[in-house]
């Protein structure tokens, strides 16, 4: 039987930042090079804590709170939250590929 990752889903704390992350870069028309580089990180290493086989430090989540501006309670109440309270001129000016998503 294989292993399962603890952040798999929305059921982790874990698994809700993964989706969030995903979530707001999606939003922002962010790349996760363009995000790894904002919050100080490399390509890979956002690749793999968005992937689970990597931890979110606590630094990295305030680096993330600070980047879009939603406070750190936000990004883990759920992708659905935290979209919401993106600044809405931040979703017309950041990256190449605008796009508002309903999550």
């Amino acid at each position: 039987m294989g292993r399962r990752r603890a952040a798999s889903d929305m059921s982790t704390t874990v698994g809700t930042l993964r989706i969030t992350v995903a979530a707001l870069m999606h939003a922002c028309g962010e790349t996760q090079t363009e995000l790894a580089e904002r919050i100080g990180i490399t390509q890979g290493q956002l690749s793999r804590k968005q992937s689970g086989l990597a931890a979110w430090s606590l630094t990295d989540i305030d680096n993330l709170s600070t980047h879009y501006g939603v406070p750190v309670p936000d990004l883990v109440a759920g992708p659905t939250h935290a979209v919401s309270k993106l600044d809405r001129r931040r979703l017309a000016t950041v990256g190449r590929r605008q796009q508002v998503i309903a999550v």
